[in-house]
């Protein structure tokens, strides 16, 4: 199956959701008034666009309309799916790499840093994105600085042992930078081409956890002063306006360069993939779609604006 054909069965109950009540609309109306954008504004605020983004997506809409560019309703899905992939474009390939290259490091090492709250899939991102940049040529060894939480350690050695890739880890409970400290060694050590760091689920609001991460970030930048680092936030897509409220509050304290949205599979919340890059200004780097170690995928974002609104990937 190819990455689109991936994405856009993954993106299904979504695409029901979202797609399916715009062609509703289109089909109910013979006119572009103020009725049909109110009712659109409406279907894309419960499709968890939020209503900003809402707000911005009609207003452009109601732009080309008086510009004579639409004048069927027949006419609005090709032009939201165009507004909605350039509002989503941008910034989604790992280290600055250029499309089609997610994977390209501007250092060797390289260091991902995966945060965010417990029960979001941090643990399965990071055995799954191992698997991704091994299949893409890249040495990884993975540091497991989430010592606090059960078992977490020996779930993140089974991923690391499907992704084929090295683990550094200490027992549990240990100091969490003391990990970071012994992984960087070891990915100089090994000539590693990209270091991953787990750390503990944290609340924004839970100040010793906050303090934790700093030091972790801290002994990172000691240790690998010159190294191309990428902080990825793994947000649930299950959880749909609330992956947008914690986005916000975590890049209040930390310097979050990337989102991971997990679990879109089982979800008709796909949809807010798209205020996040257009309210918070944070690109989304990788969709989970499935629970194979191969179904994190590299986001892109026309393909995800076609499977969104049922086009097939070649329409123009």
């Amino acid at each position: 199956m190819g990455l689109f054909s991936r994405i856009k069965e993954g993106l299904s109950k979504t695409k029901s959701a979202f797609s399916d009540k715009v062609d509703g609309i289109i089909g109910a109306f013979t006119k572009i008034d103020d009725e049909f954008f109110e009712e659109l504004e409406e279907i894309l605020i419960l499709s968890d666009l939020g209503a900003k983004t809402a707000g911005d997506i009609c207003e452009r809409l109601r732009a080309e309309t008086k510009r004579g560019r639409l004048t069927e309703p027949a006419e609005i899905k090709q032009l939201l799916r165009d507004i909605i992939a350039e509002l989503i474009d941008g910034g989604s390939e790992l280290f600055g790499g250029t499309a089609g290259s997610p994977f390209s490091a501007a250092t060797t090492p390289s260091a991902i840093l995966i945060i965010g709250v417990n029960g979001a899939g941090k643990t399965t991102t990071i055995g799954k994105l191992a698997n991704n940049l091994k299949a893409g040529g890249k040495k990884v060894i993975i540091g497991a600085a989430d010592t606090f939480r059960a078992a977490a350690i020996e779930q993140l050695s089974e991923w690391a042992n499907r992704a084929d890739a090295d683990i550094i880890k200490h027992k549990e409970g240990s100091d969490p930078a003391s990990v970071v400290f012994d992984s960087c060694k070891a990915a100089i050590a090994r000539n590693a081409d990209v270091l991953i760091i787990d750390t503990a689920g944290r609340l924004h609001n839970k100040k010793h956890l906050m303090d934790e991460l700093k030091k972790i970030v801290r002994t990172l930048n000691q240790q690998l002063p010159d190294c191309a680092v990428e902080t990825l936030l793994v947000l649930d897509g299950t959880t749909g306006q609330n992956a947008v409220n914690q986005a916000r509050l975590f890049g209040e304290t930390a310097d979050i360069t990337g989102i991971v949205l997990t679990k879109l599979d089982g979800t008709s919340k796909g949809g807010i993939v798209i205020p996040i890059k257009n309210e918070l200004g944070i690109p989304v780097k990788f969709i989970g779609v499935g629970e194979k170690i191969d179904d994190l995928q590299p986001f892109d974002a026309k393909m995800f604006a076609d499977a969104l609104l049922g086009f097939d990937e070649d329409s123009e």
